[in-house]
């Protein structure tokens, strides 16, 4: 049965691998659902996050595979009850919409929506939460005229206690 996954993949800061990574997975055909790069809490190492819906048999060779690289220190993968996670969404709609006072400023309002930029001709909400949240938003203001929007990727952090510090640690014991 295929369930959805969040793969931690943790890198050296290296020129193409995330290319390398990302045909880990296509050689696997295997979709990527989100993704999102960023520096680590080390010093020097890069965290990818992925998610996919897969099987589990399949995702633990994918992880294999992926260990296998030189450049790759860790990977590991969660399922969504093992970790606590975000997405991040940036709408621009129309700043008359929302400058009435009207239905749109209450959906705004009642997603907890934040405005970063009030500009004459438009105004950018900012809204975090799961993937349905943010659409959840973005379905009740499409009717007001969406002018442009865009999700990041999946964040997240694993809910058992073990860093990637001591991980490190442990790798270099072995």
């Amino acid at each position: 049965m295929k369930k959805r996954f969040t793969i931690s993949v943790f890198t050296e800061d290296v020129v193409g691998i995330l290319n390398r990574v990302t045909i880990i997975f296509t050689r696997r055909k295997i979709n990527i659902e989100s993704i999102a790069a960023s520096e680590s809490e080390v010093d020097g190492v890069h965290r990818y996050t992925i998610v996919i819906t897969e099987q589990e048999d399949l995702v633990k060779k994918v992880v294999l595979q992926l260990e296998k690289q030189v450049e790759i220190i860790k990977a590991v993968y969660q399922l969504d009850k093992d970790i606590i996670y975000q997405e991040i969404a940036l709408y621009k709609v129309p700043t008359n919409v929302l400058a009435s006072g009207g239905e749109a400023e209450k959906i705004v309002r009642a997603h907890f929506a934040r405005v970063l930029s009030v500009e004459p001709e438009f105004t950018v909400l900012e809204k975090t939460g799961h993937k349905n949240e943010t659409q959840d938003l973005f379905n009740e203001l499409e009717p007001y005229g969406i002018l442009e929007f865009v999700r990041s990727g999946r964040v997240a952090i694993t809910k058992p206690m073990r860093t990637l510090k001591s991980i490190i640690t442990e790798l270099e014991n072995n």
